[in-house]
């Protein structure tokens, strides 16, 4: 190689690295910042109902679907499976913290085209609503197959309906 065809090469993985080590001062940041958070509710004795295969895509503040929580492994994006039992909703995630929301911190669903970075289909992804120590949450979940889009929500939806009937 030419004496001074070393530069470019030089100066770019100067870039590649520089790059890469913004990236994880700014996660770094972002999770001191949202230290106040509060972690996820611990795993908690249930036998599922449904069980469906899919992707977890993010937590975020509730309806702010662009600020990504990153804290406690909620903004890690991992293939999972969303499991319905008796006492709530679990989602087991491979390589990261599963997520456990019980019945009574469950507030509602809807279905999105798309959060932080994730766009599908015309009410492709499954968002849950739930609650910790006063803290609102919007958890996505993009179900394997899209046949189970409308099951899920079906599921999600009867059991908000179920709860709102029980406290009038």
């Amino acid at each position: 190689m030419p004496e001074g065809a070393w530069t470019p090469v030089l100066w770019t993985i100067f870039a590649i690295v520089l790059a890469i080590t913004l990236i994880l001062v700014g996660w770094r940041n972002l999770k001191a910042r949202q230290s106040q958070i509060p972690e996820p509710y611990a795993a908690f004795e249930d036998q599922a109902e449904h069980s469906f295969a899919g992707m977890y895509v993010v937590t975020t503040e509730f309806d702010d679907w662009l600020a990504r929580i990153a804290v406690h492994d909620l903004g890690v994006r991992t293939n999972a499976t969303l499991e319905l039992g008796r006492a709530g909703i679990h989602l087991i995630r491979s390589g990261a913290r599963d997520v456990h929301i019980p019945w009574e911190q469950y507030v509602q669903v809807k279905r999105s085209n798309g959060m932080v970075g994730k766009v599908v289909e015309k009410n492709g992804l499954i968002v849950i609503t739930w609650t910790k120590d006063g803290f609102t949450f919007d958890t996505g979940f993009r179900p394997r197959y899209s046949e189970d889009t409308p099951k899920i929500y079906q599921l999600l939806a009867s059991h908000v309906d179920v709860s709102r009937a029980g406290d009038k």
